[in-house]
């Protein structure tokens, strides 16, 4: 997520709620509004540690059943054809931290593209956060490596340093003795390495929320009111079962803001057709209504051009921009009171809705 802006010039002319991100709930989360199967929460681990995983061991059958007729079912779950081999666990660790997991696989994808000599034809998985797979070990050896990556950015570009290192080797015939019943011990280290491997490239693709993976609408428009909107996609789990390895798949619906106008938006929180409906300055209910739906929400300027940086809002101010003013430093190093909507008029020649 982006970091809260510190409190500046007052807030942009106009701008767009960019259309990738649920809504928070009533604790500030996401907001889904389809039941999910229940699913295993995966550990993540640091260079020197082990899994901490649960452990889970299978009953033997007694044996098997004869009575009966076959029938034929049409079921959610999909076999994986699952290689045979090792997988290597690396440790990825990327400074500065706390990044959107979208912002730490661009840094990965960037790294693997920039160090052939390291990564060959191999292509690595990496499930946003720490864990990061491949199928033959990197010619680093054990030791910590570190690489600095420089994205691209809005006016100077961005640089990180990503640091990794060798974990473990994670074993495919550990997995394959346990689903031919030699082992009654399901390795859940092999377990996270393949839904890694699995969720890698959706996650690329579409835009993951949660355990769920979500596309803009095509063809449909099913609007909730408040901004809001239904998008659907579907959810995703790799699953061991007798004999074989699935990945159960299911629909899921989550609500998303729509990528429109600020001022739309505000019409749809205060229920009005038209922002020229408004006519006098937002009364207090409407202010502290409208403030409850945008504040924290990150929303994308529209008046420097191609320059299309994000901003969170903090808060809605009292008076309207006419009246709002703040301490403007001039090119003489003069320091004048000077209002918004003066301000964006003198130099943007933007007249402010």
């Amino acid at each position: 997520m982006f970091p809260l802006q510190p409190p500046g010039p007052p807030g942009p002319p106009g701008g767009t709620l960019p259309s990738h991100g649920p809504p928070p709930g009533p604790s500030g989360g996401p907001s889904s509004v389809s039941p999910l199967p229940s699913m295993a929460v995966v550990s993540q681990t640091s260079p020197g540690q082990s899994l901490e995983l649960p452990s889970f061991t299978c009953p033997r059958r007694p044996n098997v059943g004869t009575d009966g007729r076959p029938i034929m079912l049409r079921a959610n779950h999909f076999e994986i054809q699952m290689p045979r081999g090792y997988l290597h666990h690396y440790d990825v660790t990327i400074t500065p931290d706390k990044c959107p997991r979208k912002v730490n696989r661009e840094i990965t994808e960037t790294m693997v593209q920039a160090n052939s000599k390291i990564f060959g034809t191999q292509k690595p998985v990496f499930d946003g956060r720490k864990n990061m797979y491949t199928k033959d070990d990197l010619p680093i050896g054990k030791d910590k490596v570190e690489f600095e990556v420089t994205l691209p950015g809005e006016g100077k570009d961005r640089v990180f340093r990503l640091a990794l290192k060798w974990v473990a080797k994670v074993s495919l015939y550990a997995l394959e003795d346990a689903l031919q019943g030699v082992s009654r011990t399901i390795p859940p280290e092999t377990i996270q390495a393949l839904d890694v491997v699995m969720r890698h490239l959706p996650s690329m693709t579409y835009t993951p929320v949660g355990r769920s993976f979500f596309s803009s609408p095509d063809g449909y428009y099913h609007p909730l009111g408040g901004g809001r909107e239904v998008w659907f996609g579907f959810h995703q789990s790799v699953r061991p079962s007798q004999w074989k390895m699935m990945l159960n798949i299911d629909v899921s619906a989550t609500a998303f803001y729509k990528a429109q106008a600020v001022i739309d938006f505000m019409c749809e929180v205060l229920e009005s057709r038209d922002v020229h409906e408004q006519r006098k300055p937002l009364t207090d209910s409407q202010r502290v209504k409208f403030t409850k739906e945008i504040k924290g929400l990150k929303i994308e300027i529209t008046h420097c051009g191609s320059m299309r940086r994000k901003y969170r809002v903090c808060n809605v101010t009292r008076r309207p921009a006419q009246l709002q003013s703040f301490p403007l430093q001039l090119e003489n190093g003069q320091t004048v009171e000077c209002t918004v909507a003066k301000y964006f008029l003198d130099k943007y020649k933007n007249k402010l809705r």
